[in-house]
């Protein structure tokens, strides 16, 4: 399934707060985007039919619930970018973060006990 980033937006505030109704929804998102409510049930609907959200209905309207978990989403977005840009290595994906220097010494700290971790 594929979810395009500005479903990925509504996912988001769905992972953090599910069983909400899509007025719910654009008040969340209203400081950060200007989509008005139409735009967020057409939204809604896509991944409604998509399979990664469920509906229940309540009075006149509908609450939504993730279908797929946030972690596992994630899981499979990276993996598939990680095939796709570094041919399913991981090396190369830091290698390129640590020469572009996208890495602090705080990532550069959890990297090391990961690793430390998977050694064991």
């Amino acid at each position: 399934m594929q979810i395009a980033p500005a479903e990925l937006e509504i996912m988001n505030v769905l992972w953090d707060q599910p069983g909400i109704g899509a007025a719910e929804i654009a008040d969340v998102l209203a400081s950060d985007k200007s989509w008005n409510i139409r735009t967020i049930k057409t939204m809604l609907g896509r991944l409604v039919e998509k399979g990664a959200l469920a509906t229940e209905a309540e009075g006149r309207r509908y609450l939504y619930r993730p279908l797929v978990k946030r972690g596992d989403y994630r899981r499979k977005e990276a993996r598939q970018f990680v095939d796709r840009m570094f041919g399913g290595r991981a090396a190369p994906l830091v290698a390129h973060l640590a020469d572009g220097k996208g890495l602090s010494a705080e990532d550069i700290a959890e990297l090391e006990a990961l690793l430390g971790e998977l050694k064991k």
